[in-house]
């Protein structure tokens, strides 16, 4: 029997937290009994800087059972980073881990199944979502939208998958190899290259508590994904400069044709909706190579991706 770690990254999660640790203590003990997994199985919450009682909550959980663990960050780094910190504790005492979110959308009950396709010979089981009925549709289409343009961008991703998943030890090894400060784990975790398997799962509601992935964080989380596996948005700027140069080209004939016609009056529109168009596109241009200057100016810096003060840890 191998050691599972359930690595659960929290952020103001003091309203679900206790129906998570009552669910996710249920299915653990029950995975004990029947010998699926080790009696030093753990589950972990990562504690990502709340600024609720989330952390008095996961220490109260921990002094009545020793199968919670608690990880303590000194400060918010979000999701991704908590992610890892969690697998970094992991990894130390577990065979495998699987990692999900506090809010219970992920289907807990597909836990014992992620696990039998680990003993079936794979590092990376992925939870894939089969169906999107839960999401808005604004939601849904602006997500589907998002796997099609990586995917069209050369990125390897996983559809419909988040960060619902179980690597094994020697995978959660591989992933702490990358060293890259800017982390996007759904474009990172593919690129390890082991053996890998999927479960589905159907996404259910928020059981309580607001979203941590509101528009704007989610629009920002996209661009991450996107400027940190793929060069093609540079690549875009030699194109909208070869075809700017070809339309100065024909604006310029026109011109010429229009002076010596005697229209001299002619051109201002042209002229002005050149000025504009070329103006907003060197902007736009401008500010997706600042994007790219401002990740390799964090990257030099080697900043840590966390800082873990506390760990609540039991044999």
């Amino acid at each position: 029997m191998d050691t599972l770690w359930l690595v659960i990254p929290c952020y103001n999660e003091q309203e679900v937290l206790p129906e998570t640790a009552k669910r996710l203590y249920g299915i653990m003990t029950g995975m004990i009994k029947s010998g699926k997994i080790s009696r030093d199985s753990k589950i972990a919450f990562v504690n990502d800087g709340s600024k609720d009682k989330t952390w008095r909550l996961i220490e109260t959980y921990h002094s009545k059972s020793d199968m919670f663990v608690g990880v303590n960050l000194s400060r918010n780094k979000g999701h991704q980073n908590a992610l890892l910190a969690g697998l970094s504790v992991a990894k130390q005492y577990s065979d495998m881990a699987i990692t999900l979110d506090a809010d219970l959308q992920d289907d807990v009950t597909k836990i014992p199944e992620f696990v039998d396709k680990y003993y079936e010979g794979n590092d990376i089981v992925y939870g894939v979502r089969n169906n999107r009925d839960t999401d808005t549709g604004f939601k849904r289409n602006t997500a589907q939208g998002f796997y099609k343009f990586m995917k069209m961008l050369g990125v390897d991703i996983v559809d419909n998958h988040a960060d619902y998943r179980l690597m094994s030890k020697r995978a959660i090894e591989a992933l702490m190899s990358f060293k890259e400060v800017n982390v996007f784990l759904r474009g990172i975790i593919p690129q390890i290259g082991y053996n890998t398997a999927i479960v589905e799962y159907k996404r259910s509601e928020r059981l309580a508590g607001e979203s941590k992935y509101p528009l704007k964080k989610m629009l920002a989380f996209a661009f991450d994904g996107i400027s940190s596996f793929s060069v093609k948005p540079l690549r875009v700027s030699l194109w909208l400069g070869i075809i700017a140069f070809i339309v100065a080209i024909v604006i310029g004939i026109y011109s010429v044709i229009q002076l010596i016609c005697g229209n001299t009056v002619s051109g201002w529109t042209s002229l002005s909706i050149s000025l504009w168009g070329l103006g907003g596109m060197q902007l736009l241009m401008l500010g997706i190579v600042g994007e790219y200057i401002g990740k390799i100016y964090l990257e030099t810096k080697q900043r840590p991706k966390f800082i873990i003060k506390d760990v609540l840890y039991k044999d």
